[in-house]
């Protein structure tokens, strides 16, 4: 069996359909693309898939990912061109890559994502908030509080908070933050925090956010070194 890790971005109406509905879609796009996909063994053969960090509802993204096996290769052109030509207004492949043997699952691989924010129009903040960043950030702390279905835990978001970039001129944040299955952090959550050291609040419908790309770490826990989910993978 070989590893495939695959690209695609995620725009327009299909951004509302959620994380479960989107992969049997591919599962199902990619038996009629014959994909010649592995499947699992057992009573109830599945096939051989993992995506990667699930992106909220109503979420754009340039940078989804998933891992599939695949009992023959052909080229990563032909995959791709194959799983195009099924694909939905919206979605697109962007790149398909071969993974060596001893590869992490995409799911598994998630260190970090980074994400664009913009304001909605009519949503823009009323107040200074560009003026603010720099002091929000240059705190040594920003405690935060999380809540759960099971309990709320008061932490350290800057921790959490790998970058924080903004151009006033256009309106927009950038953030690259903790997505790990044991830490992640919504985009929103940070502009609410953000929102709070303003004393102001933030709506539900303030922010459009594009997920720009999903990162794993190569570095250490100390020195982390971030590069996106296909750096790791090689063209064939």
């Amino acid at each position: 069996m070989y590893k495939l890790r695959i690209k695609f971005s995620k725009h327009g109406p299909i951004v509302f359909i959620g994380h479960l509905d989107i992969m049997r879609y591919f599962q199902k796009a990619i038996r009629r693309a014959e994909v010649d996909i592995s499947y699992s063994t057992g009573f109830s053969p599945h096939q051989i898939m993992s995506f990667a960090a699930p992106l909220g509802v109503g979420l754009c993204s340039n940078g989804e990912y998933f891992d599939i096996g695949v009992d023959a290769l052909t080229t990563a052109q032909q995959v791709k061109e194959t799983l195009n030509n099924q694909m939905v207004e919206g979605i697109e492949i962007l790149s398909v890559k071969k993974l060596p043997d001893d590869a992490g699952n995409a799911m598994a691989s998630v260190a970090a994502a980074g994400y664009t924010i913009h304001f909605r129009n009519g949503h823009e903040p009323d107040f200074d908030l560009f003026g603010q960043l720099e002091a929000y950030l240059a705190q040594d702390t920003i405690w935060a509080i999380k809540e759960t279905k099971k309990s709320t835990k008061t932490f350290d978001l800057k921790e959490s908070i790998y970058q924080l970039a903004w151009n006033e001129t256009d309106q927009t944040i950038y953030m690259l933050v903790n997505a790990s299955s044991g830490g992640n952090i919504k985009p929103s959550f940070v502009m609410e925090n953000i929102y709070a050291f303003c004393g102001q609040t933030a709506g539900e419908f303030d922010f459009l956010i594009t997920r720009e790309d999903t990162y794993t770490n190569t570095g250490t826990e100390d020195m982390p070194v971030f590069v996106p989910l296909d750096a790791i993978g090689e063209d064939y």
